[in-house]
């Protein structure tokens, strides 16, 4: 199950995205649409190991609440703009190729949700607590920020 809200679009999506070791490709379509680049509407495929590091954080976090997504996929473009702006925008960004997201859930803390992407041991987590999101990834394992 995933449950996503884009604030910048406004998209909402609460599914089932895999049944019997499945992934189901018309689901990954929607998902794709959601988190797409809404700077200038680019989509590109989310990973399905992102994803599925998202569903079971959120599992682990015990909240029906959906992710809000500030950030899934990222155009070169868009990255480009971001990283002129910020030094915590990684120039080769999991973000560009589909494999990260950076999410928010009112009802839980950056150090809640980083700790449970943590206990996953898959991929990245970054902790950004004065912007108050946590990165999720499904690069190497390695943990960020505070």
């Amino acid at each position: 199950m995933i449950k996503l809200v884009n604030p910048h679009t406004g998209d909402r999506l609460s599914t089932v995205y895999w049944v019997e070791g499945e992934y189901i490709p018309e689901v990954f379509a929607q998902i794709d649409h959601v988190m797409r680049d809404w700077r200038n509407d680019a989509v590109h495929r989310i990973s399905p190991n992102v994803i599925d590091i998202m569903s079971a954080a959120h599992r682990l976090l015990d909240t029906s609440e959906p992710y809000t997504v500030f950030s899934g996929y990222r155009s070169r473009q868009t990255n480009a703009m971001l990283r002129r702006n910020s030094r915590a925008v990684a120039e080769n960004s999991y973000h560009t190729r589909g494999m990260a997201a950076d999410l928010h859930l009112s009802s839980r803390s950056v150090r809640q949700m980083a700790r449970a992407a943590t206990q996953l041991s898959s991929g990245g987590v970054g902790s950004y607590s004065r912007s108050n999101f946590v990165h999720m990834d499904c690069g190497p394992v390695r943990t960020w920020g505070a």
